[in-house]
Formats: structure tokens, sequence, C-alpha cells
């Protein structure tokens, strides 16, 4: 631990570390494990400005900020960017122990929205934990600190992911928790430990991992094909679409998150026709699970950036076929290169798949 500077307090002071960790989440299609992999690949080339157009969680461009570039994360999930702006755009704000209880505690006098409850119920989680959401959702958008707000949403939507089943939100399976029976599945004490337990664990790994790197970094959250600008390198990792044609639907594994991050205007996105009460869907994110449209948004895409290093993160059993995004690329890049990392298990995959960039100059 650094000695104590002029003007910061010993509880700020408690957070900062060394060698801060991107914390560790339970998302699908992260690529967290693999962040030294990708940069080993990458290193050399000629890049200081980095563009992470499919940012998911954040993990590629903390790595990037941890290696000095200067990050523009993008994600059209409101959710994701939450995550982003508290740990790639934030260098040095973190929440207080004060202001960590003020989000855990019920105020005195204060009339809570109910809507998780009522809408929710018996679906993912019980009507104590229901009415917790909705308090600790209502407290944490009386912050005023951007940061902060999102710090606290990062630990509130890691929180509903490790007390759900399989950590999705995809059907309405509440019974998996509470039944009596033998499971070889899933972890029954930590779906049961209280919801501020895991709140506290997350802010206290959220907080550490707070850093600068003496850039001004930025989060988006638009539709790719929305941003603008000029940028060295663009980190491309679109969701998945299987050999069988069954694209990865992170709007539906989390519905839930994405509801939560848009609080007041959650009733409009509901699909009720769904018994999971999922949201409805957008075009700007199904075309990436569309088989027959993602030839021409992975072409329209690469179009877009002419002057900037491409690199593509995929897997070798997707559609589009590797052989038909490398042919792809080429109309875009006069050089590319193939890096695989074999042998890498996915997440809920029954079988093993080469993890692969396409680096495109």
């Amino acid at each position: 631990m650094r000695a104590k500077a002029r003007g910061q307090s010993y509880e700020q002071l408690e957070w900062i570390t060394p060698d801060p960790a991107f914390p560790s989440t339970r998302f699908q299609g992260s690529k967290l494990k693999i962040v030294e992999w990708i940069w080993e690949a990458v290193k050399n080339l000629d890049c200081d400005t980095v563009l992470d157009l499919f940012g998911g969680t954040g993990s590629v461009g903390y790595m990037f900020k941890k290696k000095g570039k200067l990050v523009t994360y993008n994600d059209i999930l409101r959710f994701n960017w939450h995550i982003a702006l508290a740990l790639i755009e934030n260098s040095d704000i973190r929440l207080t122990t004060e202001e960590i209880n003020y989000i855990l505690n019920p105020r005195v006098g204060q009339e809570y929205p109910r809507f998780v409850h009522d809408t929710f119920r018996d679906i993912y989680y019980t009507d104590e934990e229901n009415l917790w959401i909705d308090m600790a959702a209502a407290n944490i958008r009386r912050l005023e600190n951007p940061y902060k707000q999102s710090l606290a949403y990062f630990a509130l939507f890691q929180s509903c992911i490790s007390k759900r089943p399989f950590n999705l939100f995809h059907r309405r399976n509440l019974y998996l928790r509470q039944s009596n029976v033998e499971r070889n599945f899933g972890n029954k004490t930590t779906w049961d430990k209280p919801f501020e337990d895991h709140f506290r664990k997350f802010i206290a790994a959220a907080n550490g991992a707070v850093f600068s790197n003496g850039r001004e970094n930025r989060c988006l959250n638009k539709d790719a094909f929305d941003i603008e600008g000029n940028f060295d390198l663009v980190y491309i990792d679109t969701p998945y679409i299987s050999r069988s044609g069954v694209g990865v639907d992170y709007l539906d594994f989390y519905h839930f998150l994405e509801g939560l991050a848009h609080y007041d205007q959650w009733p409009q996105m509901i699909n009720h026709r769904k018994k999971h009460k999922c949201l409805k869907g957008r075009d700007s994110i199904t075309v990436w699970t569309d088989r027959k449209r993602i030839k021409a948004a992975f072409d329209r895409l690469f179009e877009k950036f002419p002057k900037s290093i491409l690199v593509v993160s995929y897997r070798s059993d997707g559609i589009p076929s590797l052989e038909d995004l490398t042919s792809l690329l080429k109309r875009h890049k006069k050089n590319v290169q193939e890096v695989k990392r074999k042998q890498y298990k996915y997440v809920l995959s029954a079988h093993h798949a080469e993890e692969i960039l396409l680096i495109g100059s």
C-alpha cells in the first residue's frame, strides 16, 4: 500500500492496489480468461487508440487500458455500458462504506417501487428478494455521481447473476433453486446467500479494480454502425452463431439486467407474451444472430473502418465459416493473419472449438 497522499482519506487509500485486476464475472462469452493471449497476439501492432466495438462486460477493453492504450469502449446493451463506465472510463471514483450502506438499507419514510416484485413473482427470485432488488435499484438511482451509480450497478448485476441457475435469465426456473433434490450443477449455497452478502463482495472487487492509466478513456452505448471517429485498432467480438444456425441472444440471456439499467422504462420494454418476461427484440441486436444477414453485416462493418487495424475474435465452428469471414476481411485489408488458440472450452458448450483471431491491416 502506498503512503498516504495529502487530502486523501484512509478509506480511499484502502482500495489502491499495485496491480488492479478485472473482477471475476459469470457472463457467457466473456474473454476474461484469454485476454493475455489476445494481448500476445496484438502487442506488436502499431496502435495507440483502441475501439472495443462489441465490448460486452469490458474485460478486453480493460486489458487495453492496463496496457496504456487510449480506449473507447462500446456496447449496445445498457447494463454492459454501466460495467465499462465503472471500470474503464472511471479512473478514480469509488463507493465509500457509507454509500454502500445507503444502497443496502431502506430509507425511513421512503416509499419504494415494487415493479420487480409485482412483475417477476415466482420467475427468478423469491418475493423477499424481489423487494430487495426494487429497493437497491431505487437507492442506486439516487446516487448523484454516474461512476458511483455504475459501480453499484456492477455489484447489483453480479449479485443477481450469482443467484441464478446457469447464471442466465433465459427461462422461468425459480423452482430449480427451491427444489429439495440432488443436483449435478449449480451451487445452492451461493443461490441461498443473501443479496447483501453478494453485493458487498462484488462492490469490494469493483472498487479494487478502479485505476487510472493516465488517459481519458470513454464508454459509449450505441449501435456499432453508429460509432464515429478514427482508431488505430478496432477489436470486434460479435455475438456467436453456432454451426447449427442458433445465435447467442445476449438480450434474452440478460434481459433482467438490461431492464434494471432502464428501470423507469422497463414496463414498456417487456414482451408479456413470454413466460420469462423478456424484453422486446431490437433489430440492431438481432442482425448479429441472423445467419442470413450476418455476412452482409460483417462486410458493412469492415468497410466502416478502412484505416484501422481490424482484430476479429471468432470461433472455428461459427457462421459465417472461418473461410468466408477471412475472404470478407481480405476484401478490405491487404494483409490478414490468423492466430489460433487450440482446445479452448466454452461455457455451456458440449464440444471443443478453436478460438481464432483474424488480424487485418
